[in-house]
Protein backbone atom coordinates (compact mmCIF):
# COMPACT_ATOMS: atom_id res chain seq x y z
CA UNK A 1 0.00 0.00 0.00
CA UNK A 2 2.69 2.79 1.15
CA UNK A 3 4.53 2.09 -2.49
CA UNK A 4 1.54 2.50 -4.54
CA UNK A 5 0.40 5.46 -2.56
CA UNK A 6 3.82 6.75 -3.30
CA UNK A 7 3.94 5.96 -6.63
CA UNK A 8 1.02 7.51 -7.04
CA UNK A 9 2.04 10.47 -5.31
CA UNK A 10 4.90 10.84 -7.78
CA UNK A 11 2.90 10.67 -10.43
CA UNK A 12 0.59 13.56 -9.70
CA UNK A 13 2.80 15.48 -8.64
CA UNK A 14 4.57 17.97 -11.54
CA UNK A 15 7.29 17.49 -13.19
CA UNK A 16 10.53 19.86 -11.64
CA UNK A 17 11.12 22.74 -14.21
CA UNK A 18 14.71 22.95 -14.53
CA UNK A 19 14.93 27.10 -14.90
CA UNK A 20 16.68 28.00 -17.80
CA UNK A 21 19.66 30.47 -17.94
CA UNK A 22 18.89 33.90 -18.35
CA UNK A 23 19.66 35.37 -22.06
CA UNK A 24 22.00 38.28 -21.68
CA UNK A 25 20.83 41.61 -23.02
CA UNK A 26 23.18 42.40 -26.32
CA UNK A 27 22.40 46.14 -25.36
CA UNK A 28 25.20 46.78 -23.39
CA UNK A 29 28.16 45.64 -25.60
CA UNK A 30 26.11 47.79 -28.29
CA UNK A 31 25.20 50.63 -25.98
CA UNK A 32 29.31 50.54 -24.99
CA UNK A 33 30.40 50.51 -28.58
CA UNK A 34 28.31 53.44 -29.34
CA UNK A 35 29.43 55.80 -26.63
CA UNK A 36 33.47 54.82 -27.37
CA UNK A 37 32.60 55.47 -31.02
CA UNK A 38 30.67 58.76 -29.99
CA UNK A 39 34.10 59.59 -27.60
CA UNK A 40 35.97 58.83 -30.70
CA UNK A 41 34.04 61.05 -32.43
CA UNK A 42 34.14 63.98 -30.43
CA UNK A 43 38.04 63.44 -29.19
CA UNK A 44 38.45 63.84 -33.20
CA UNK A 45 36.52 66.62 -33.64
CA UNK A 46 38.81 68.57 -31.19
CA UNK A 47 42.08 67.67 -32.92
CA UNK A 48 40.45 68.51 -36.24
CA UNK A 49 38.27 71.40 -35.68
CA UNK A 50 41.32 74.04 -34.57
CA UNK A 51 42.67 73.16 -38.30
CA UNK A 52 39.97 73.15 -40.22
CA UNK A 53 38.93 76.89 -38.20
CA UNK A 54 42.31 78.49 -39.13
CA UNK A 55 43.22 76.72 -42.51
CA UNK A 56 39.80 76.86 -44.13
CA UNK A 57 37.25 78.90 -42.65
CA UNK A 58 39.36 81.51 -41.31
CA UNK A 59 41.04 82.41 -44.92
CA UNK A 60 37.44 82.36 -46.64
CA UNK A 61 36.09 84.37 -44.14
CA UNK A 62 38.82 87.13 -44.28
CA UNK A 63 38.35 86.90 -48.69
CA UNK A 64 34.88 87.26 -48.33
CA UNK A 65 35.43 90.47 -46.08
CA UNK A 66 37.38 92.11 -48.04
CA UNK A 67 35.47 90.96 -51.60
CA UNK A 68 32.82 93.36 -49.78
CA UNK A 69 35.06 96.35 -49.46
CA UNK A 70 36.62 98.70 -51.67
CA UNK A 71 39.12 101.23 -51.64
CA UNK A 72 38.79 104.97 -51.99
CA UNK A 73 41.55 107.46 -52.26
CA UNK A 74 41.63 111.17 -51.63
CA UNK A 75 43.25 113.97 -53.56
CA UNK A 76 42.46 115.49 -56.70
CA UNK A 77 42.33 112.76 -58.98
CA UNK A 78 42.48 110.04 -56.66
CA UNK A 79 46.02 111.01 -56.48
CA UNK A 80 46.15 111.44 -52.91
CA UNK A 81 48.43 110.16 -49.76
CA UNK A 82 45.44 109.00 -48.04
CA UNK A 83 42.67 105.53 -48.39
CA UNK A 84 40.06 104.41 -46.56
CA UNK A 85 37.94 100.93 -46.99
CA UNK A 86 34.62 101.58 -48.16
CA UNK A 87 31.47 99.16 -48.12
CA UNK A 88 31.11 98.63 -51.33
CA UNK A 89 28.08 95.27 -51.36
CA UNK A 90 28.63 92.92 -54.04
CA UNK A 91 29.86 95.23 -56.60
CA UNK A 92 33.67 93.71 -56.75
CA UNK A 93 31.05 90.36 -57.61
CA UNK A 94 29.75 92.04 -60.28
CA UNK A 95 32.80 94.00 -62.19
CA UNK A 96 34.40 90.17 -61.89
CA UNK A 97 31.41 88.83 -63.82
CA UNK A 98 31.25 91.77 -66.06
CA UNK A 99 35.34 91.59 -67.32
CA UNK A 100 35.00 89.57 -70.44
CA UNK A 101 38.95 88.05 -69.90
CA UNK A 102 37.93 86.48 -66.20
CA UNK A 103 34.89 84.58 -67.63
CA UNK A 104 37.20 83.82 -70.98
CA UNK A 105 39.40 82.08 -68.63
CA UNK A 106 36.74 80.46 -66.98
CA UNK A 107 35.87 79.09 -70.30
CA UNK A 108 39.34 77.95 -71.27
CA UNK A 109 40.01 75.89 -68.05
CA UNK A 110 36.99 74.10 -68.74
CA UNK A 111 37.81 73.32 -71.76
CA UNK A 112 41.06 72.09 -70.72
CA UNK A 113 39.85 69.76 -68.03
CA UNK A 114 37.61 68.10 -70.19
CA UNK A 115 39.88 67.10 -72.53
CA UNK A 116 43.08 66.68 -69.85
CA UNK A 117 41.13 64.73 -66.91
CA UNK A 118 40.02 62.05 -68.67
CA UNK A 119 43.60 61.88 -70.51
CA UNK A 120 45.54 61.63 -66.98
CA UNK A 121 42.92 59.50 -65.64
CA UNK A 122 43.06 56.76 -68.46
CA UNK A 123 47.11 57.23 -68.78
CA UNK A 124 46.94 56.66 -64.58
CA UNK A 125 44.37 53.86 -64.28
CA UNK A 126 46.29 52.07 -67.14
CA UNK A 127 49.44 52.42 -65.75
CA UNK A 128 48.33 51.09 -62.15
CA UNK A 129 46.83 48.07 -63.68
CA UNK A 130 49.77 47.04 -65.80
CA UNK A 131 52.20 47.53 -63.12
CA UNK A 132 49.87 45.13 -60.60
CA UNK A 133 49.58 42.28 -63.14
CA UNK A 134 50.79 39.46 -62.40
CA UNK A 135 53.43 39.07 -65.19
CA UNK A 136 54.87 42.96 -64.20
CA UNK A 137 58.48 42.74 -63.52
CA UNK A 138 61.04 45.47 -61.96
CA UNK A 139 57.66 47.13 -60.77
CA UNK A 140 59.47 48.65 -58.08
CA UNK A 141 61.48 50.54 -60.70
CA UNK A 142 58.86 51.66 -63.32
CA UNK A 143 56.46 52.69 -60.18
CA UNK A 144 59.32 55.26 -58.97
CA UNK A 145 59.89 56.24 -62.75
CA UNK A 146 56.57 56.95 -63.35
CA UNK A 147 56.06 59.14 -59.86
CA UNK A 148 59.47 60.73 -60.24
CA UNK A 149 57.38 64.06 -62.07
CA UNK A 150 55.54 64.86 -59.12
CA UNK A 151 58.66 65.21 -57.02
CA UNK A 152 59.40 67.96 -59.80
CA UNK A 153 57.98 71.26 -58.43
CA UNK A 154 55.78 72.61 -61.31
CA UNK A 155 57.82 76.04 -61.59
CA UNK A 156 60.52 73.82 -62.27
CA UNK A 157 58.59 71.27 -64.35
CA UNK A 158 57.07 74.24 -66.73
CA UNK A 159 60.84 75.91 -67.08
CA UNK A 160 62.24 72.52 -67.95
CA UNK A 161 59.15 72.12 -70.68
CA UNK A 162 60.24 75.56 -71.89
CA UNK A 163 63.12 74.98 -72.65
CA UNK A 164 61.42 72.05 -75.56
CA UNK A 165 58.98 74.28 -76.46
CA UNK A 166 60.53 77.52 -77.83
CA UNK A 167 62.20 77.66 -80.86
CA UNK A 168 65.63 77.57 -82.04
CA UNK A 169 66.46 75.76 -78.50
CA UNK A 170 63.72 72.69 -78.82
CA UNK A 171 65.04 70.02 -80.14
CA UNK A 172 61.75 68.52 -80.61
CA UNK A 173 61.24 71.64 -83.01
CA UNK A 174 64.40 71.00 -84.87
CA UNK A 175 63.28 67.75 -85.44
CA UNK A 176 60.23 68.16 -86.55
CA UNK A 177 62.03 70.83 -88.80
CA UNK A 178 64.02 68.56 -90.46
CA UNK A 179 61.02 66.37 -91.62
CA UNK A 180 59.18 69.18 -92.51
CA UNK A 181 56.67 69.80 -89.65
CA UNK A 182 56.38 73.23 -88.14
CA UNK A 183 55.23 72.89 -85.04
CA UNK A 184 54.99 76.36 -82.60
CA UNK A 185 54.23 74.84 -79.26
CA UNK A 186 53.38 78.46 -77.95
CA UNK A 187 51.63 79.13 -80.38
CA UNK A 188 47.40 80.77 -79.43
CA UNK A 189 45.75 77.32 -80.67
CA UNK A 190 48.63 75.21 -79.06
CA UNK A 191 49.80 76.69 -76.13
CA UNK A 192 46.77 75.48 -73.94
CA UNK A 193 47.65 71.99 -74.74
CA UNK A 194 50.95 72.64 -74.29
CA UNK A 195 50.20 73.28 -70.51
CA UNK A 196 48.10 70.13 -70.57
CA UNK A 197 51.08 67.77 -71.73
CA UNK A 198 53.24 69.42 -68.61
CA UNK A 199 50.43 68.78 -66.02
CA UNK A 200 49.51 65.25 -67.45
CA UNK A 201 53.68 64.38 -67.06
CA UNK A 202 53.33 65.67 -63.71
CA UNK A 203 50.38 64.78 -62.01
CA UNK A 204 50.15 61.05 -64.22
CA UNK A 205 52.37 59.70 -61.37
CA UNK A 206 50.43 60.70 -58.46
CA UNK A 207 47.32 59.23 -59.24
CA UNK A 208 48.92 55.59 -60.36
CA UNK A 209 50.00 55.95 -56.80
CA UNK A 210 46.89 56.28 -55.36
CA UNK A 211 45.29 53.61 -57.63
CA UNK A 212 47.28 50.94 -56.50
CA UNK A 213 47.17 51.93 -53.13
CA UNK A 214 43.65 51.17 -53.67
CA UNK A 215 44.54 47.85 -55.94
CA UNK A 216 46.61 46.68 -52.79
CA UNK A 217 43.58 46.61 -50.62
CA UNK A 218 41.41 44.34 -52.86
CA UNK A 219 41.77 40.78 -51.28
CA UNK A 220 44.00 38.10 -53.50
CA UNK A 221 41.67 35.45 -53.01
CA UNK A 222 39.47 37.06 -55.48
CA UNK A 223 42.15 37.04 -57.94
CA UNK A 224 42.75 33.36 -57.03
CA UNK A 225 39.02 32.91 -57.50
CA UNK A 226 38.85 34.05 -60.98
CA UNK A 227 41.64 32.63 -62.43
CA UNK A 228 40.07 29.03 -61.08
CA UNK A 229 37.07 29.75 -62.99
CA UNK A 230 38.94 30.64 -66.22
CA UNK A 231 39.01 34.49 -66.66
CA UNK A 232 41.69 36.56 -68.46
CA UNK A 233 44.13 38.91 -67.12
CA UNK A 234 41.73 41.59 -69.17
CA UNK A 235 38.49 40.13 -67.61
CA UNK A 236 39.81 40.04 -64.23
CA UNK A 237 40.53 43.83 -64.77
CA UNK A 238 37.36 44.82 -66.29
CA UNK A 239 34.69 42.99 -64.04
CA UNK A 240 37.25 42.79 -60.71
CA UNK A 241 39.73 45.23 -60.20
CA UNK A 242 38.04 48.55 -62.24
CA UNK A 243 34.86 48.10 -59.78
CA UNK A 244 36.81 47.63 -56.78
CA UNK A 245 39.17 50.70 -57.05
CA UNK A 246 35.82 53.00 -58.42
CA UNK A 247 36.38 54.58 -54.94
CA UNK A 248 40.05 55.61 -55.84
CA UNK A 249 39.18 57.03 -59.50
CA UNK A 250 36.34 59.32 -57.75
CA UNK A 251 39.12 60.60 -55.18
CA UNK A 252 41.67 61.64 -58.26
CA UNK A 253 38.86 63.04 -60.01
CA UNK A 254 37.59 65.28 -57.76
CA UNK A 255 41.46 66.20 -56.70
CA UNK A 256 41.68 66.77 -60.92
CA UNK A 257 38.65 69.06 -61.35
CA UNK A 258 40.12 71.63 -58.44
CA UNK A 259 43.62 71.49 -59.21
CA UNK A 260 42.47 72.21 -63.04
CA UNK A 261 40.73 75.58 -61.95
CA UNK A 262 43.91 76.42 -59.98
CA UNK A 263 45.84 76.29 -62.68
CA UNK A 264 48.57 78.75 -62.12
CA UNK A 265 51.95 78.03 -62.00
CA UNK A 266 52.71 76.63 -65.34
CA UNK A 267 50.93 79.66 -67.52
CA UNK A 268 52.87 81.94 -65.43
CA UNK A 269 56.28 80.66 -65.79
CA UNK A 270 55.52 80.34 -69.61
CA UNK A 271 54.31 83.74 -69.93
CA UNK A 272 57.35 85.30 -70.94
CA UNK A 273 58.06 82.80 -73.85
CA UNK A 274 54.48 82.67 -75.26
CA UNK A 275 52.63 86.35 -76.12
CA UNK A 276 49.64 84.33 -76.40
CA UNK A 277 49.15 84.35 -72.60
CA UNK A 278 48.02 86.90 -71.24
CA UNK A 279 46.60 88.66 -67.92
CA UNK A 280 43.74 86.75 -68.18
CA UNK A 281 44.76 83.46 -69.43
CA UNK A 282 43.37 81.52 -66.11
CA UNK A 283 41.16 82.64 -63.41
CA UNK A 284 43.54 82.70 -60.94
CA UNK A 285 45.75 84.27 -63.12
CA UNK A 286 43.28 86.99 -63.21
CA UNK A 287 43.26 87.41 -59.72
CA UNK A 288 46.96 87.43 -59.51
CA UNK A 289 47.38 90.05 -61.56
CA UNK A 290 44.09 92.57 -59.84
CA UNK A 291 45.81 92.21 -56.33
CA UNK A 292 49.57 92.58 -57.49
CA UNK A 293 49.63 94.36 -60.61
CA UNK A 294 46.46 96.52 -60.41
CA UNK A 295 46.64 96.57 -56.99
CA UNK A 296 42.73 96.00 -55.96
CA UNK A 297 42.72 93.49 -53.76
CA UNK A 298 38.88 93.60 -52.82
CA UNK A 299 38.50 92.85 -56.48
CA UNK A 300 41.20 89.97 -56.57
CA UNK A 301 38.99 88.69 -53.43
CA UNK A 302 35.79 88.70 -54.94
CA UNK A 303 37.28 86.52 -58.10
CA UNK A 304 38.90 83.75 -56.02
CA UNK A 305 35.31 83.54 -54.23
CA UNK A 306 33.89 82.92 -57.15
CA UNK A 307 36.83 80.41 -58.19
CA UNK A 308 36.31 78.65 -55.19
CA UNK A 309 32.41 78.44 -55.83
CA UNK A 310 32.63 77.40 -58.82
CA UNK A 311 35.13 74.25 -57.41
CA UNK A 312 32.87 73.47 -54.67
CA UNK A 313 29.75 73.26 -57.28
CA UNK A 314 31.67 71.11 -59.83
CA UNK A 315 33.17 69.00 -57.51
CA UNK A 316 30.09 68.20 -55.31
CA UNK A 317 28.50 68.18 -58.83
CA UNK A 318 30.53 65.26 -60.17
CA UNK A 319 30.20 63.14 -56.62
CA UNK A 320 26.59 63.71 -57.07
CA UNK A 321 26.64 62.29 -60.44
CA UNK A 322 28.89 59.38 -59.96
CA UNK A 323 27.35 58.97 -57.05
CA UNK A 324 23.63 58.18 -58.80
CA UNK A 325 24.79 56.08 -61.29
CA UNK A 326 26.41 54.02 -58.61
CA UNK A 327 23.04 53.91 -57.48
CA UNK A 328 20.79 52.94 -60.82
CA UNK A 329 23.81 50.38 -61.17
CA UNK A 330 23.08 48.74 -57.85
Amino acid sequence: MNREVLNRDTLSRPAAVTPRPARRSRRGPRRRASRSEARNARAAAVFVLPFFALCFLAPIGYALHQSLFTTERTGPLGLGGQEREVFAGLANYAQALADDRFLTGFGRVLLFGAVQIPLMIVLATALALLLESASARAVPFFRSAFFLPYGVPGVIASILWGFLYVPGISPLVKIAGAVGWDLDFLSRGTVLWSIANIVTWQFTGYNMLVLIAQLKAVPGELYEAARIDGASAWQVARHIKLPLIRPALVLTGVFSIIGTLQLFAEPMVLRPLASSIDSGFTPNLHAYSEAFVGNNQHAAAAEAVLLALVACVLSFGFLRLVGGRAKERG
